[in-house]
């Protein structure tokens, strides 16, 4: 048996789902089993390959084929039994008019095929599992390979910057590309009531590239904010180190992984009170609402201003992250012996199609 993953979207600049295929889909990240990458140098390599290679790749009836980036292409429909699709998240289909028009052409058409077809997913949390299941096949196994998380930005909680002396700062940080989807706005309104009550000083520095959409130019008006762009993991570890809060404000996220790299800093985290953030924090997070800035800025003002809430939010961090890694292991195990028997269960499918019975979720 050969384990073939698609490495085709790797080698440029890294985000959130790049440190996931590497995290979880290196040579060695399912050992006993060895993984073989498919690679590709450049835009239209990555497309040549991902459209013709690595269909013919799976030529090979014991060959099996891991798709932890782009959905995979049409072409490899006829392989289904031996392609596994990571979900990330499922906006492609649930928020369409957040996509650009080359997402909607090569993304959105290839995944939206493969979720209702395919007969199973690995998925990075157990709300992408959810949701993933009111989408696909009743019959579809989906197991959870959460990442394990590690601190990729070299952030010390120890030595994190104290606030400044001023009692109206407050220095929030968000990580993400600007689009629709992260809803970069709705945070700018709440920072702009947090300086109309009490917070004068506040900023939010976002720290990620502009994408599509025009909510960049629209930032670029508010005062307060400051548009990083893509940021080195250097550039990243000195807006953490020196940041008060981490702030997400996403419509949609499959995990949000930035939220746990950034408790290595033992900063607080913010984020919508969504299912999705209540799992990856657990009781470590700030969670607000996601209609109401105002009423946003106060529950952040009150969790950053009760006594010691610095040396909490450091504690609650470390807990958390022990807590997620510990499930991040358990995955792996799981994973490892379900790839294992792939070669046979695709010999089974291939002779005896069972009736549907339910999603199997694990």
């Amino acid at each position: 048996m050969t384990v073939y993953v698609d490495h085709t979207h790797l080698g440029r600049r890294v985000t959130g789902i790049e440190r996931i295929t590497i995290e979880l889909f290196s040579p060695s990240s399912l050992a006993p089993l060895q993984l073989t990458p498919i690679t590709a140098d450049g835009v239209g390599a990555m497309v040549m390959k991902q459209s013709f290679a690595l269909p013919l790749r799976l030529s090979d009836p014991s060959a099996i084929l891991l798709c932890p980036g782009f959905p995979p292409s049409p072409l490899l429909w006829p392989f289904a039994e031996r392609v596994i699709p990571y979900i990330h998240d499922l906006f492609l289909m649930t928020r369409p008019d957040d996509l650009n028009a080359r997402a909607k052409l090569y993304m959105a058409k290839p995944f939206k095929l493969a979720v209702k077809r395919y007969p199973r997913f690995l998925v990075n949390s157990a709300d992408t599992a959810r949701k993933l299941s009111e989408f696909c096949r009743s019959d579809a196994e989906i197991i959870t390979y959460r990442p394990k998380v590690r601190n990729v930005f070299g952030v010390d909680a120890a030595s994190r910057d104290e606030p400044r002396a001023s009692g109206t700062s407050l220095r929030l940080v968000s990580i993400g590309t600007v689009e629709p989807r992260k809803n970069y706005l709705y945070g700018a309104r709440i920072l702009q009531a947090l300086r109309q009550s009490g917070f004068a000083d506040a900023t939010l520095e976002i720290a990620g590239r502009n994408g599509w959409g025009d909510h960049w130019q629209a930032l670029e008006r508010e005062n307060g904010i400051s548009l990083r762009g893509y940021c080195s993991n250097e550039q990243v570890r000195s807006l953490l180190q020196q940041a008060d809060a981490l702030l997400c404000t996403s419509h949609e996220e499959g995990l949000g992984l930035p939220l746990l790299e950034a408790q290595y800093a033992g900063l607080p985290v913010i984020a919508p009170d969504d299912a999705v953030f209540r799992e990856v924090l657990g009781t470590s997070g700030i969670f607000i609402d996601r209609q109401d800035p105002v009423a946003a800025a106060r529950t952040i003002a009150a969790a950053l201003t009760a006594d010691g809430w610095r040396a909490r939010f450091k504690e609650r961090s470390m807990h958390n992250l022990t807590r997620w890694n510990a499930l991040a292991d358990a995955d792996r195990a799981a994973v490892s012996q379900m790839i294992s028997s792939l070669p046979a269960s695709a010999a089974r499918a291939s002779r005896i199609r069972t009736p549907a019975s339910g999603n199997n979720i694990h």
